[in-house]
């Protein structure tokens, strides 16, 4: 009897473990498949995440699958457009939408790829190569109102020239472009391509890296207002880093935060900023000039063409590292302004009033750089008839369109010259204020005269 109560037992022992060791591989089995169906749905909510934000950023998405380049329409989450010409691709999307993004990839072009007469065209990526093979990207206006306010953004762009032409406030930005024969060049060619952005990219090995182009067709020679910053160039033999071409005008811009890096890969002929326009108001700040060769040839910070007219304004932060041909090549002997830069005018010719009445007054500035301190010279040459009085006025006027509240007033009865004294000067000059201009007015006593007043002015600026 306890025999049998033993195996009766036994048999039931035997069943819970039975029992236990399936509930075990249940459980498991659940576990298993949550994790499953879990990492499932983080997949689809990253997917679903990512294709949420190229919905409500972006028209279409270019990507590139078995060698074939596709456009995905956004709106109807369809593929409309596949090919293996990526050029054919990119112009019909560009041509049927508002903004593009391209997926990480290698396109290779054969023909040029146009953005035509669009406004706030977005054109982006995170880090899509475009191999250009000696193809353009253009960014067109048929005149700058018909393109305005159009981005390209974040890719990397090998043996390409991007283009802006008749284009107003284009934004171009954190692009690498390498081994370009010209990288960037701006064009006009009917009205004007003003307050163009070039921030955050890098030009690596390209023979001209940024090109502001002679006008053609009689348009415009404006650049006006346009801005380089934070961007980098690596100069190679026989290239330039920024060029302005004759009668463009780069003018009332900046050039900010900038390197070039010269004597790299070879150490002839490079130029970091070659300039044959206008920059009349343009700002360099912060722009660092740095040659790392040992025997420099033909090597310069900056060239200065004979068609230059004006120089940029040196202001702050301007450093010129390493060896050099020269750092500013200037045979021509062009005004270099600058930040605690000196100036001189000499010789000019003042007009004189006629019985005992002043002329219309002379104006000498130096705008946009402000007069710190400066020393006149005048000079009355000639005969002067029996009794006759030269009467020299000098006073300045300030940056708030007043005048100083006394004036220097010079006598001459013979030819002769005179320095101003420092006690002239502190009559004329206020407790606070900036120099806007000096006026220099003069006059005779009498009716006619063979008089000549010449004005010379020698200083500093900021």
């Amino acid at each position: 009897m306890l025999f049998g109560f033993k195996k009766k037992y036994k048999m039931i022992t035997v069943m819970k473990l039975n029992l236990s060791k399936q509930i075990i591989s249940i459980v498991l089995i659940i576990i298993v498949f949550a994790v499953v169906l879990n990492s499932y749905f983080i997949l689809e909510l990253d997917n679903s995440i990512k294709n949420s934000g190229h919905n409500s950023t972006f028209n279409y998405i270019i990507f590139k699958q078995d060698n074939i380049y596709k456009a995905k329409n956004q709106i109807i989450n369809q593929v409309v457009f596949e090919s293996t010409n990526a050029s054919f691709i990119f112009n019909q999307a560009i041509a049927s939408g508002s903004s593009l993004y391209v997926e990480e990839g290698d396109y290779y072009l054969t023909s040029d790829i146009i953005i035509l007469n669009k406004n706030n065209f977005k054109f982006s990526s995170d880090n899509a190569k475009i191999f250009g093979n000696g193809n353009k990207i253009v960014i067109f206006g048929e005149d700058y109102l018909n393109s305005q306010y159009n981005q390209l953004t974040g890719f990397e762009i090998i043996n390409t020239t991007l283009r802006i032409e008749n284009s107003f406030g284009t934004t171009i930005s954190n692009i690498k472009f390498k081994n370009c024969k010209t990288a960037l060049e701006v064009a006009n060619t009917n009205t004007w391509s003003e307050a163009t952005k070039i921030v955050d990219s890098h030009f690596i090995n390209c023979t001209e890296s940024i090109v502001f182009k002679t006008p053609i067709n009689n348009a415009s020679g404006s650049y006006a207002s346009s801005e380089i910053k934070r961007c980098f160039f690596n100069i190679p033999d026989n290239s330039l880093g920024i060029r302005i071409e004759n009668l463009a005008e780069f003018s009332d811009s900046q050039i900010q935060t900038v390197r070039l890096w010269m004597g790299e890969y070879g150490e002839t002929n490079q130029i970091g900023i070659l300039v044959n326009g206008s920059m009349f108001q343009t700002l360099l700040w912060g722009v660092v000039f740095e040659s790392f060769a040992n025997t420099p040839s033909n090597i310069y910070a900056m060239s200065i063409g004979e068609t230059t007219d004006p120089v940029p304004i040196l202001s702050e932060g301007i450093s010129f590292l390493g060896n050099w041909t020269a750092k500013i090549h200037n045979p021509y002997s062009i005004w270099i302004p600058g930040t605690g830069g000196v100036f001189k005018e000499e010789n000019k010719a003042i007009n004189i009033g006629l019985n005992d009445n002043y002329a219309i007054p002379e104006s000498f500035h130096i705008r946009p750089l402000r007069i710190t301190s400066f020393k006149p010279k005048i000079q009355v040459l000639g005969i002067l008839e029996n009794n006759e009085i030269i009467s020299i006025k000098l006073r300045l006027l300030f940056i708030d369109n007043t005048y100083s509240t006394t004036f220097v007033e010079k006598i001459f009865v013979n030819a002769t010259s005179l320095w101003l004294t420092d006690d002239d000067l502190l009559k004329l000059l206020p407790s606070q204020n900036i120099i806007w201009a000096i006026e220099i007015e003069a006059k005779s006593n009498i009716s006619n005269t063979n008089a000549k007043v010449l004005f010379s002015i020698y200083g500093t600026t900021t």
